[in-house]
Parts: C-alpha cells; sequence; structure tokens
C-alpha cells in the first residue's frame, strides 16, 4: 500500500468526482443512469448457452465470523416436521414455515447510497443527520429495485497474475485493470456491471474457517481505482473479497477512504463478498468474461443495503 492518503487529498478526490447534479437534484440511483434500456437489450444478447452462475454465498456460511456489530443469519422455523409428527394440523394437509434475521450487509450484499457519508453529507447533497432509525427517506435501496441488470464484466485479476488469490493488502492499480481486461480481450464500457475477483474468499472456502473474513487485512482496489471508474462511467462495481478496497487503507480520518468517495461523491453503488470461483473458472475455459448480469436488490424502503443472489448468465 502507499502512504497514508491525507484528508485534504481525499476531499480533493471527492470534489473533482463528484456527480452531485450530474442527473438531476432529484436522482437518488448516481451511476446506474449510466445503464440504457439499449445496452439492457444488447446485454440479453450475451446469453449464449443459457448457463446461470448464482454469485451469492449461502446464507448459512458464517462470514461473520468474530464478535461484531453484523451477524451471521438466524434460520429459525415456526413450523417444521415435528408439528406433522405430534399431529397439530388438521386433515392431510401440512406446511414448513421459517424466518431468516441478518443485517443486510453481512452477506452477499449491496451497498445503497444512503450506506456511506462523508462528514455527514450523503450522495447528491442529503445531509444524513436529518434522518433516523427509521430509515432514509433519500438513497434507500428500494430506489435500485428495478434498475441492477445489464451487462456484466468479470476482470479476473487473481488468475491474470498467475496466483491463486492476492497477497493480503495488495491494491490493484489502475494499470492492472486495464491489462487484465486487455489480456482477457473484453472491454470496459460505460453502464457495466464489473466485478473484480482477488481470490481472497476462495482462501477461507479452501480451510473451511471464516476466522477473520470481516476484520483482517485482504487485496482490493486502490484508491486510484476512483478515476477508474468514474472515466468509465460503470454502473457498479462488486467484489470477492469484504470491502472492494484493499484492507487496510488508511486516510487521515478515513478508515476506509475508498469508500468515502465512491458512494457519497459519485453515487457509485458497490457490492461485497461476491462468489465468483465457478464463474471465473467458466470464464478462463471459454475465454468469454462479458455476460448477462442481474441483480436486484429487496425491495427495502429506506434501506442502507440488501442482500442479494446476483446471476450472470452465459
Amino acid at each position: 500500500m502507499s502512504d497514508k492518503l491525507t484528508k485534504q487529498s481525499i476531499e480533493e478526490t471527492f470534489r473533482e468526482l463528484s456527480n452531485w447534479g450530474r442527473w438531476g437534484e432529484e436522482d437518488e440511483v448516481g451511476t446506474l443512469n449510466n445503464v440504457r434500456p439499449e445496452d439492457i437489450v444488447a446485454a440479453a444478447g450475451l446469453i449464449r448457452r443459457g448457463k446461470v452462475f448464482g454469485l451469492g454465498v449461502p446464507l448459512d456460511q458464517p462470514l461473520q465470523s468474530v464478535p461484531h456489530k453484523r451477524w451471521n443469519t438466524i434460520h429459525t422455523f415456526m413450523q417444521d416436521g415435528a408439528d406433522v409428527a405430534t399431529g397439530m394440523f388438521e386433515g392431510r394437509l401440512q406446511y414448513a414455515d421459517d424466518a431468516i434475521n441478518l443485517p443486510t450487509h453481512s452477506s452477499t450484499h449491496w451497498d445503497a447510497l444512503a450506506h456511506v457519508f462523508n462528514d455527514g453529507r450523503m450522495y447528491n447533497g442529503h445531509d444524513a443527520r436529518r434522518f433516523g432509525s427509521k430509515g432514509f427517506p433519500v438513497n434507500g435501496i428500494e430506489k435500485m429495485a428495478n434498475r441492477m441488470v445489464g451487462r456484466g464484466v468479470l476482470l479476473d485479476v487473481a488468475r491474470f497474475k498467475g496466483v491463486d488469490s492476492l497477497e493480503d493488502e495488495y491494491a490493484i492499480t489502475n494499470a492492472e485493470l486495464d491489462a487484465c481486461a486487455a489480456a482477457q480481450g473484453v472491454e470496459i464500457r460505460a453502464g457495466d456491471f464489473v466485478l473484480i475477483r482477488t481470490g481472497y474468499q476462495e482462501r477461507f472456502w479452501s480451510r473451511g474457517d471464516w476466522a477473520g473474513h470481516t476484520t483482517g487485512m485482504a487485496p482490493g482496489l486502490h484508491f486510484e481505482s476512483c478515476y477508474w471508474l468514474k472515466e468509465k462511467d460503470v454502473a457498479a462495481v462488486a467484489a470477492d473479497n469484504y470491502a472492494v478496497e484493499a484492507r487496510p487503507a488508511e486516510g487521515e480520518g478515513f478508515s476506509y477512504p475508498w469508500h468515502g468517495v465512491v458512494i457519497p461523491a459519485m453515487g457509485l453503488t458497490m457490492g461485497e463478498m461476491f462468489y465468483l470461483r465457478e464463474l471465473a473458472a467458466d470464464c478462463a475455459q471459454d475465454g468469454v468474461y462479458e455476460f448477462f448480469f442481474c441483480a436486484p436488490p429487496l425491495n427495502l424502503p429506506g434501506g442502507s443495503g440488501s442482500p442479494i443472489n446476483p446471476q450472470a448468465i452465459k
């Protein structure tokens, strides 16, 4: 990692890359505006084999592996086989019924534009301090419920670098993103959903233990990628690590400096903890790194994020 970013440099990047007002003062979806209807139609044409890849980590996996403000999914049954066995149902019709309890950012998920603030400022100039525990009437995840569809592109940086997983703290530069795309023969276009594979998550799958997964050091995007993402006008970015950006990535006054720019300044939606292993293997086999992508969030008014099971279809 480079030297610690100063508050001044982060704020300069914030101002330089800000999309406030770009799509109007009332806009609440940010860079998703880069996806045009014709882009979605074209993306549908990428489906040639009808092969579907689910990119969500199963909800029974303990990705939140240490005491934390977020917990792993709690899955309980109100009605199950025992109720059938005890004869509590009348007649021949019985059923099962269950419930889940989970933080919206505890597994594979999208961050809403209401998730991150910079000095109390939310995307498009809203003051986050105006809103309380009932959720956010602006920039909530529900505004994206019909927007997460289009052309997906995988940048398999780990495979490009010839490793199973990038090293902890490894920060992927803009030059490496471009070189990876060129090596794969794929072009990044405006309105794309760009998925970054670092190999980080696969370490935990291999050892069968998620200890330290969401608290330790991790490879990811370099802070400078803010500029790359703005230049490419992508719709959203996601990765197989827990923060997209490399960790740690300390900045003066910011424990997550990249987050402090891309969400509140650029209005860029980001996805974390994507499961990319099987998709990456298939892309490497057929040499095709573009696909139809669909990943709608829950229609959760005022939510700061949403669990998802993204789909890549080739």
